[in-house]
């Protein structure tokens, strides 16, 4: 949302921005986007307003043009909320590529998907750790994720724990930006993706675009690499704005085959055939590495998943499920039942999820209830299945073991042989 704002519309004197809503993430409609980021246009800060309200804001604002700008939603949801906007008296617009990529002078590999939890990261991450091992100077920039003062997030870059903390992320952000500092890899974020590039480009000879849920990239890419995910065959057509992804891509990543059913892998490779035929295909499986398996044989244990991946996902499981199952836990105990405060919210606006705890933490106050619905839970072990080591930023009052998941490519074509031919140039 932010990032079509400044692409397109900051600075544009044909457009007012009356007011931005947000859906999503609990309790940032109470904030405003700041004048200093608007631009010269703009001698106020642009309210939110919580998006259940667009419809009143259109009559109300006099708004002629309503622009969606999020992501990981379903075709028809797309076109009810045009509906909407058209019944109010409104005309309602998709801004694509063209209007909000970025284009820029060091190469960029971007990693998108058709849905998120699709296993993104895991892709971006060994891209990272192959141009590294290249002798490449790597970094990656992450889909924005700022949730706190937009002024001081304006451009984000993190190297090390400090940076971490200095800058008081959520469990959102930490599940993302961690693994890159493990691997010694700096990631940039924020709200400026203008000013972010020019950041990374004084470091690095390639960057490579770790998105965010199904969005498109925020770069021109060089490389355009989409993972899809045959545990939800047919995802790829039905989401927005996925399917575009979907129809960009240069590069599949036929993700999970492990996890998958036959029948969901052949759906997928019919549809590249049909709806992508000259993109390249990489098949792999989303390996899961866990720590002190052992524990979990014959134990009642809470299973906590990544949260994104659990609620707009819509995915059934993640990990710290196939790790239960794999090793063989006397049960999984239902989660919903211990759920106290912004979590019992989580479980009422996705009444799905059934037995798991999606790790949920966009501010301070559902951390801790994230923490206290934890350590309510009656069971012998935590299985937590998130990509962020929940033991570093909770408090926990039972054993919590940890489940991580890497990338297999098991075709003739995997991502090193891809790389290998990707030309770079090399700064002296």
């Amino acid at each position: 949302m932010y990032h079509v704002f400044l692409q397109y519309f900051k600075d544009n004197p044909y457009y007012e921005v009356v007011a931005f809503t947000q859906n999503q993430i609990p309790g940032i409609e109470k904030r405003s986007f700041p004048q200093k980021l608007a631009g010269r246009l703009y001698k106020k800060n642009i309210p939110f307003y919580p998006e259940s309200q667009f419809t009143h804001l259109i009559k109300k604002l006099k708004v002629d043009k309503v622009v969606f700008a999020y992501s990981d939603v379903s075709h028809e949801y797309v076109m009810h909320k045009a509906s909407m906007c058209l019944a109010a008296g409104a005309d309602f617009y998709l801004l694509g590529p063209s209007s909000t990529m970025i284009k820029n002078n060091i190469p960029i590999i971007a990693v998108c998907a058709v849905r998120t939890g699709s296993g993104k990261s895991q892709t971006s991450r060994k891209i990272g750790i192959i141009l590294r091992d290249m002798g490449y100077k790597v970094a990656a920039i992450r889909h924005p994720m700022p949730y706190g003062d937009l002024l001081k997030e304006e451009v984000q870059r993190f190297a090390n724990y400090e940076d971490l903390k200095k800058a008081d992320v959520t469990i959102e952000e930490r599940e993302e930006y961690e693994p890159w500092i493990n691997l010694g890899i700096p990631i940039y974020a924020g709200v400026d993706y203008k000013k972010i590039i020019k950041r990374a480009e004084k470091e690095a000879e390639v960057v490579v675009w770790d998105g965010g849920n199904n969005d498109l990239a925020f770069y021109k890419p060089n490389l355009l690499i989409v993972v899809v995910d045959p545990l939800r065959a047919g995802h790829e057509l039905r989401y927005h704005p996925g399917e575009a992804n979907f129809l960009m891509a240069d590069v599949f990543v036929v993700n999970k085959l492990d996890t998958a059913p036959k029948e969901g892998i052949k759906t997928v490779l019919e549809n590249i055939k049909q709806y992508n035929p000259k993109a390249k295909v990489i098949m792999a499986k989303s390996k899961i590495i866990v720590d002190k398996s052992e524990m979990i044989k014959n134990k009642q244990v809470l299973v906590v998943e990544d949260g994104p991946t659990l609620t707009h996902g819509e995915m059934e499981y993640g990990a710290g499920t196939v790790a239960a199952k794999r090793y063989k836990a006397k049960n999984i105990v239902d989660a919903e039942k211990y759920a106290v405060g912004s979590i019992k919210d989580v479980y009422k606006k996705y009444p799905r999820l059934k037995k798991l705890l999606p790790a949920m933490g966009y501010n301070h106050k559902q951390i801790k209830d994230l923490e206290n619905t934890i350590n309510k839970a009656r069971c012998d072990l935590v299985i937590d299945g998130s990509p962020f080591n929940l033991s570093k930023l909770l408090r926990i009052n039972k054993p919590i073991i940890n489940v991580d998941y890497e990338l297999d490519e098991v075709s003739h074509l995997d991502l090193r042989k891809l790389l290998k031919n990707f030309k770079i140039k090399k700064k002296t």
